[in-house]
């Protein structure tokens, strides 16, 4: 009976290794982008067809953005000792000014795409991931502390606190749908707002370190450090969970950051390298050839269908899937 079951764990082993290595995906090309940094790159976004910046830095040693004029083929780097520490939040407004945040209440925000920043500080000295301002006036930054607790503050255009919700668990980031319309994900829970942050409600998804939210009109994908994959196709009404990190049949994707192209095909980047794919709107993934073992920490789909890639180490990859 023994001898059976080894020879059964074994068949299933085997099973498990040849499918992993049937649906390894390849490359079309990685090129390895001259990034001029060292320090951790935390977020990328495309602000136009041409304009990209990747906020990062390293915790408390320095701040560094990354600007492309040339859609994220070459980058200058630039860092501002007022902000001496990394940023983690990025937020692009309606307006067209651009927010980076950081630790101890460090802000820094742009009104001519990047090109310079100023610098101001929140009073509190939060630990800040997150930053979104829906209106002109009012801006609402998400902290976190060791994953065990977080905030969220609503302040003013001086960045005067008007008032601060904690909570019981970190946060990663906030994503605003519109002026009205906001989420926040964390450890274990996402809150959201249809008041501009006046009020949260806790939705469905939990069970997973939340770390990325993509929103593509009312489609919304969400992932975790687990591996776990969230969609909602009304606007947070409703949440189907896709893929289950907590599932020991799969395989562990410790995912970082997630971006759509359309409805069915996505990627997520994760802590040790991997990128991996769907082309069923996140209930199935494959891995592709790796090409690095650092963390890559955002992902964007680039305006000619390229992907980049971004993380420790300040390394940026250009990809083109075949």
């Amino acid at each position: 009976m023994l001898k059976y079951l080894n020879s059964v764990i074994v068949a299933l082993l085997l099973f498990s290794f040849c499918s992993c290595k049937k649906d390894l995906l390849h490359w079309q090309k990685v090129q390895q982008v001259t990034s001029n940094t060292t320090s951790r790159l935390n977020n990328i976004k495309f602000i136009s067809n041409d304009i990209c910046l990747i906020a990062g830095g390293e915790l408390f040693l320095n701040s560094t953005v990354l600007r492309s004029t040339d859609g994220g083929y070459s980058w200058a780097a630039n860092s501002y000792p007022d902000a001496a520490k990394g940023m983690y939040g990025f937020s692009f407004s309606a307006e067209g000014v651009i927010y980076l945040c950081g630790i101890d209440g460090d802000v820094l925000h742009s009104t001519d795409s990047g090109q310079t920043f100023q610098f101001n500080r929140i009073g509190d000295w939060e630990y800040y991931v997150g930053a979104s301002f829906p209106t002109p006036d009012t801006g609402i930054f998400v902290s976190t502390h060791l994953n065990s607790s977080g905030s969220i503050t609503r302040v003013d255009r001086n960045y005067t606190i008007i008032d601060k919700l904690e909570l019981a668990f970190g946060t990663a980031n906030i994503y605003m749908a519109g002026r009205d319309t906001g989420y926040v994900i964390g450890y274990g829970a996402v809150l959201k707002t249809t008041d501009r942050g006046n009020n949260w409600s806790y939705q469905d998804p939990a069970d997973d370190k939340f770390t990325c939210l993509d929103i593509k009109g009312n489609d919304m994908w969400l992932c975790g450090y687990a591996g776990s994959v969230y969609h909602s196709d009304d606007g947070g009404a409703h949440w189907d969970k896709r893929r289950n990190g907590n599932d020991i049949t799969l395989p562990r994707y410790r995912m970082l950051s997630i971006v759509f192209k359309d409805k069915n095909k996505g990627w997520a980047s994760c802590d040790d390298g991997t990128v991996v794919y769907t082309e069923d709107s996140g209930h199935h993934w494959s891995e592709y050839d790796r090409f690095t073992t650092l963390a890559l920490r955002s992902i964007a789909v680039c305006p000619n269908n390229d992907l980049l890639v971004a993380g420790d180490g300040g390394v940026v990859y250009r990809l083109t899937t075949k």
